[in-house]
């Protein structure tokens, strides 16, 4: 089929988990013999740092702004088996609103299902409106559980689960030292904060002879980093993989509304999981669908949980949890994985 993306980004990972997101699943998707046309808004900020300028699984065309898309891009929409919309759009209420009009099948595609169902209830339709649910032909959700009978209830006509995803090409056991203890890989929110500090630079000061890393951007000055931590400003997806690998765990941390809402793994969970870097993880409903508590995750609630699993755990435990990841994050959620997920909604099955 021939499939039109317009998302985020795919070029630049910048500030985003976008990218990496669409990357995988369309470089699987057009190894199953499709033909892809990715359409980008040229932003300053992704314009200044694109890392995947030129991908080598679709076509990558930038415009200008919603009359530069209309203008230049209908007869792509209208040549389209489906036109998919991606969340965090600029604009996105517009272009959804041409998108339905033009082409013969629209799917949205939220990559943030619990954040969009907050913002709409605050009466926030930066990129979708109630309105526009039901126009859409598919909801493709990043959360699953109780979330997709709440959209169809909205309107939508079909909501179907389409977890994030990992390329298990791009991430994978690595033979290098682990020189950190506990890592963590993500842009600031306000909501995650008190998590990371909970989980992660509160134990910082009590083990301060191990050491640990935070990376990622927009983290105010203001915060008060223990000195055994270690502040990367920014990761390009090319140094993950030697990321997660550098570290006997790391931490995953997720958004409040991702929490309330459950059943929402984050694009992190995997990739460390792939790597066969054991994961330390708060908590939320559904979790243990993705993975088992204590043999392929650790989950934490308090500074001293994470305290006595850095101190106390063995090395075999450690290891073990971490190579429990990796085998199921292999069977069951790769980007190959989403790709026949994908290809399956869109031939209505």
């Amino acid at each position: 089929m021939k499939l039109v993306v317009l998302g985020l980004s795919v070029s630049s990972s910048w500030g985003n988990g976008h990218a990496t997101t669409y990357r995988a699943l369309l470089r699987e998707f057009a190894k199953r013999g499709h033909e892809i046309v990715f359409l980008e808004r040229d932003v300053e900020w992704y314009r200044s740092n694109r890392d995947l300028p030129f991908p080598d699984f679709c076509r990558l065309e930038i415009y200008a702004d919603l009359e530069d898309l209309k203008h230049r891009f209908e007869s792509e929409l209208r040549s389209s088996d489906w036109t998919i919309v991606g969340s965090y759009v600029s604009q996105g209420v517009e272009v959804g609103e041409w998108a339905t009009r033009t082409a013969k099948n629209v799917a949205f595609y939220d990559i943030d299902t619990p954040v969009t169902l907050a913002k709409l209830a605050r009466g926030d339709y930066e990129y979708l409106s109630p309105q526009l649910i039901s126009k859409y032909d598919a909801y493709l959700s990043f959360s699953g559980g109780p979330t997709l009978k709440n959209l169809e209830s909205m309107g939508s006509p079909r909501a179907r689960a389409l977890y994030c995803s990992v390329d298990p090409s791009l991430y994978f056991p690595l033979d290098i030292s682990r020189t950190t203890d506990l890592n963590y890989l993500g842009t600031y929110s306000d909501d995650r904060q008190p998590i990371l500090t909970e989980l992660l630079i509160e134990p910082a000061k009590e083990l301060s002879q191990m050491q640990f890393e935070v990376a990622g951007p927009q983290y105010p000055d203001a915060i008060q980093w223990p000195p055994n931590v270690k502040r990367t400003q920014h990761l390009p997806p090319a140094e993950h993989n030697a990321f997660y690998n550098a570290s006997r765990w790391t931490l995953n941390v997720t958004r409040a509304d991702m929490i309330a809402a459950g059943w929402s793994p984050s694009v992190r969970l995997f990739e460390a999981a792939a790597c066969g870097t054991p994961i330390i993880s708060d908590f939320w409903d559904g979790l243990d669908e993705i993975f088992a508590y204590d043999e392929e995750i650790v989950v934490a609630r308090s500074r001293d949980e994470v305290v006595v699993v850095l101190r106390d755990w063995s090395e075999d435990k450690r290891r073990e949890v971490g190579e429990a990841a990796r085998k199921r994050v292999l069977a069951e959620h790769t980007a190959a994985h989403r790709a026949l997920e994908l290809e399956r909604i869109l031939n209505g099955q």
